[in-house]
């Protein structure tokens, strides 16, 4: 089973969704080159998408890794730390 999600943002094509940021609000980034990040949030009127900045999009995985350690999430953790050092470093 893959924990993988994508949304299909109107301009910008297939989304992979990073991370939970907080309660109804995730990271998303474009599919290919990984270079544009948006957070996505669903309320009642539907996904909103506010686009971020690199280093923003950077901050908000930190801190989820961070709460994730804290949690003892171990498995997400790790696979959030993976995906971290892949777009990031």
């Amino acid at each position: 089973m893959s924990d993988e999600n994508y949304l299909n943002h109107p301009n910008f094509g297939l989304l992979f969704r990073m991370c939970l940021v907080d309660t109804n609000r995730e990271l998303f980034t474009t599919l290919y080159a990984q270079r544009l990040f948006f957070l996505v949030s669903t309320g009642e009127s539907g996904l909103e998408f506010e686009p971020v900045g690199r280093a923003d999009a950077r901050l908000a995985i930190e801190n989820r890794i961070r709460q994730l350690r804290r949690l003892g999430s171990s498995p997400e953790h790790t696979e959030l730390l993976k995906l971290y050092k892949q777009t990031f470093q």
